[in-house]
């Protein structure tokens, strides 16, 4: 065992991990860094397309789900996202503001934020060690043990960022949640968030590789309990795309427990007295033309033969001959078209973890346990999920700012 006791170890070195270490170390703490794989950072690599989506331009409590958003809403405001452009450009990293209020680097690369955060701890003399997969730590009364295979050392205070269990490959094996238990906290149920859907569907899957602008809505026990727009992918299994990762966590978390069942509207502009009176007047201009015409310059061609082949409705048929029950199909199938799901893709390609650590443990403003003094939390790990477009790693920044100033203070 190495006898020397650091001021702060970390176990976890992605997003908050990082942040937590630089903000803690500026201040003259010893701080020793620990991961579990021989290289680390790689959702950052991986995130956004690879082009690392580092915050957003408009982020608040009402971006997230948790049992406790009175608490997600104060770490926020501790460090929102006007301090993380700031930060960053501390880094040398500069962003660039995107429609729809997504910050990239000026780059396009996730390679660009890990490479900030690799020199900066050089810099500052962070001790990283990779390869180090804790499986224990005790508390003597005055200081932490924080061991695994092979190493073992000493620290005041311990902060587990070791994320939750999405995308596995990268590490998130859920040894955080083990290591929390051990000191005696509750878990908010875990499921993957941020997911793909899987269909049994094959028309739809025959689409694969088609995108379009679509609003999805939720239903529950037949009533509507939440909607989500942005952009919609086919895939080869199924769907996917950020209106779809959005609504995932919340079909995947009531499924066993009521009737759910998903929707689309493919013309999200549109609502019903809009689209009708549209059609009304391109029968009046064009009539003797065909259905299809009429939606040609709205959705994307290879989706319209597939869908009006699911409403059962003749590509052949002219517009003006549209007898009243197909046009209430027609209308119905564009706004509210039913979207089967056999399940979600899972942990393996979720982009986050839902639930986690439960904040009713934690202190509210230093995310310090409130059963162990000394042992805080910082990023996926706490029961806290963002929706797409830069939240979660909004989140990890600004939780990892908030320890390192409770450590610090």
């Amino acid at each position: 065992m190495n006898n020397k006791i650091y001021d702060v170890v970390i176990v976890g070195a992605g997003a908050a991990g990082l942040m937590t270490a630089i903000c803690c170390r500026r201040h003259g703490l010893e701080v020793l860094l620990l991961d579990g794989q021989p290289k680390i950072g790689a959702k950052i690599l991986m995130s956004g397309g690879t082009r690392c989506n580092v915050t957003n331009f408009d982020v608040n409590e009402r971006d997230y789900q948790s049992e406790e958003l009175r608490t997600v809403r104060n770490v926020l405001k501790a460090f929102p996202a006007t301090q993380t452009i700031k930060f960053f450009r501390r880094l040398g990293v500069n962003l660039i503001l995107e429609p729809g209020g997504k910050y990239f680097p000026t780059t396009h690369s996730g390679k660009t934020v890990l490479e900030a955060f690799l020199k900066e701890i050089d810099r500052l003399g962070v001790v990283l060690q990779t390869s180090c997969k804790v499986d224990h730590i005790e508390f003597d009364g005055k200081k932490f043990h924080v061991r695994g295979e092979n190493f073992a050392t000493l620290s005041k205070t311990v902060v587990l960022c070791s994320g939750g269990l999405s995308y596995p490959t990268t590490g998130s094996d859920g040894v955080g949640y083990r290591l929390a238990k051990h000191f005696g906290h509750h878990l908010i149920p875990t499921t993957p968030a941020l997911t793909p859907f899987g269909t049994s569907d094959q028309d739809w899957k025959d689409l694969s590789g088609v995108t379009l602008p679509a609003r999805l809505t939720l239903h529950v026990d037949g009533k509507k309990h939440i909607a989500y727009e942005d952009s919609f992918l086919f895939t080869h299994f199924g769907y996917s795309g950020p209106c779809v990762l959005d609504i995932s966590r919340h079909w995947i978390r009531l499924k066993d427990k009521h009737d759910v069942k998903l929707t689309a509207n493919f013309l999200p502009d549109f609502d019903e007295q809009l689209l009708r009176s549209s059609l009304d007047q391109f029968v009046k201009d064009h009539p003797k033309k065909l259905t299809k015409s009429f939606l040609v310059e709205k959705l994307p061609e290879r989706f319209i033969e597939t869908f009006l082949k699911k409403i059962d409705l003749d590509d052949t048929i002219g517009v003006s001959q549209l007898k009243k029950e197909n046009r209430e199909r027609l209308i119905s199938g564009l706004l509210s078209c039913p979207l089967p799901v056999t399940g979600v893709i899972g942990y393996k390609k979720a982009e986050v973890t839902a639930g986690g650590v439960d904040f009713k443990e934690v202190d509210a403003k230093t995310l310090e346990s409130k059963l162990q003094r000394g042992l805080f939390f910082a990023g996926e790990i706490l029961d806290v999920d963002g929706r797409i477009g830069g939240f979660n790693f909004q989140w990890a920044w600004a939780s990892g700012y908030v320890v390192a100033q409770a450590i610090i203070k």
